[in-house]
């Protein structure tokens, strides 16, 4: 890739993935901490009587995959971790549907769209899914 495609291919990926590689890492920390929001009212009623643990629970569970994700992004996973948190997001965009919370869930859409970005971003560096594994040939 030339130096010039390579700086205006940063300036995309730079921001994106701080932006997806910290707000997943910030909102799982806050699941046990409630000081952003109360998450267990995001949940629908149907889900939390339907789990086999309090809600508290299962968003401090949601929480950790949220701190994996994030830590994925901002590592060397970082293209495996965009569209980790592509699918995490487009599922909570499905429970806010569910719980009647059609504006954030939109918001949830859109912003699955650009960690679908942060991924072609990441494969156009030539970023493996996996760092270490060996590269596989495509034809």
């Amino acid at each position: 890739m030339h130096s010039d495609d390579s700086d205006r291919l940063s300036s995309i990926y730079v921001p994106l993935r701080l932006v997806y590689g910290l707000t997943p890492l910030i909102a799982g920390l806050d699941k046990f901490l409630n000081l952003l929001t109360d998450w267990d009212k995001y949940l629908p009623s149907v889900l939390v009587q339907s789990l086999p643990v309090s809600a508290s629970s299962f968003m401090h569970m949601v929480g950790i995959i949220e701190i994996i994700a994030g830590l994925a992004v901002l590592t060397s996973f970082t293209r495996l971790g965009a569209y980790v948190v592509m699918a995490w997001l487009v599922l909570i965009a499905a429970n806010l549907v569910v719980a009647g919370y059609l504006d954030i869930a939109v918001r949830d859409l859109v912003m699955a769209v650009g960690a679908y970005a942060l991924g072609q971003a990441a494969a156009l560096r030539n970023e493996r899914w996996i760092p270490f594994a060996p590269q596989t040939r495509t034809a």
